[in-house]
């Protein structure tokens, strides 16, 4: 599947990581998704993404979001928290001069669950404090 990397390779790499992460009192995944990931908002013709469609890409980050669920489950008796960023619509090389964020602003939604308490969420999909549907 073209864009895969977008999955395979994160399962890679946090496979290969997951023995440093089990070590630190507060092992924070954040998994960089993306609202087109979203099944729910894909479905819906009346979302702001339901003319959006990009086979690849939107499988790609579809497939990460499961991996997300899956790996907070896996480590839901661990002090490790497992969640999916949405950044937001970024003026990057992708998002181009057209989008309306600054990629300071763009960064906000990884850092917040990258520092998130013991008691902060795990297993959710996450764009500036909200939580998006799956």
């Amino acid at each position: 599947m073209p864009n895969a990397p977008n999955a395979s390779e994160v399962v890679a790499l946090t496979r290969e990581l997951l023995p440093l992460l089990r070590k630190s009192p507060a092992g924070r995944i954040v998994n960089l998704s993306s609202i087109l990931g979203s099944n729910t908002l894909h479905a819906d013709p009346k979302s702001p993404i339901a003319d959006f469609k990009s086979f690849a890409y939107d499988a790609s980050k579809t497939a990460l979001n499961a991996y997300t669920i899956h790996l907070a489950w896996e480590l839901k008796d661990t002090p490790i928290k497992v969640n999916a960023a949405h950044p937001g619509w970024v003026k990057t090389e992708m998002g181009t001069d057209a989008a309306p964020m600054e990629i300071p602003d763009g960064a906000k939604t990884s850092v917040a669950l990258a520092t998130i308490g013991a008691d902060g969420p795990s297993g959710r999909f996450i764009h500036l404090g909200s939580e998006l549907p799956w």
